[in-house]
């Protein structure tokens, strides 16, 4: 399922990133993601490509990677996002929830660490 009313913009110091053109309210599916699930063997392979940022680690001890389609690999970092997300290892998505109330043109931002409150440092410095 995807959500029309997200889209794409560049932002000034992330890249690109998604947003969104409609209020969503807390609690509201924003997209479920299919996950194209790699053998973890891929995983030396994708780590010296671009595809590097925009993998999730997948599996109940995250021995796989998997990106996730339609606009889910390209959600920026917050440690304090607007947006959780949860995965389902058995059906291979990922579906993305508003974790608070998000305004027509915000960026939808996620906590790479997977828990909307975990500050642990990721492997990049955060903007």
């Amino acid at each position: 399922m995807i959500n029309h009313n997200l889209f794409i913009q560049t932002t000034a110091d992330k890249g690109k990133g998604v947003f969104t053109s409609h209020h969503l309210v807390e609690g509201e599916v924003i997209e479920i993601a299919p996950m194209l699930v790699l053998p973890s063997t891929d995983k030396v392979l994708i780590d010296k490509t671009h595809l590097y940022n925009y993998y999730f680690l997948w599996g109940d001890n995250n021995e796989q990677i998997a990106i996730a389609l339609g606009y889910g690999s390209i959600y920026n970092h917050s440690y304090n996002p607007n947006v959780a997300y949860k995965m389902d290892f058995n059906i291979e998505t990922i579906t993305f929830v508003a974790w608070k109330n998000i305004n027509p043109g915000d960026e939808l931002v996620i906590n790479y660490n997977g828990d909307e409150d975990d500050q642990t440092m990721l492997w990049f410095d955060v903007v």
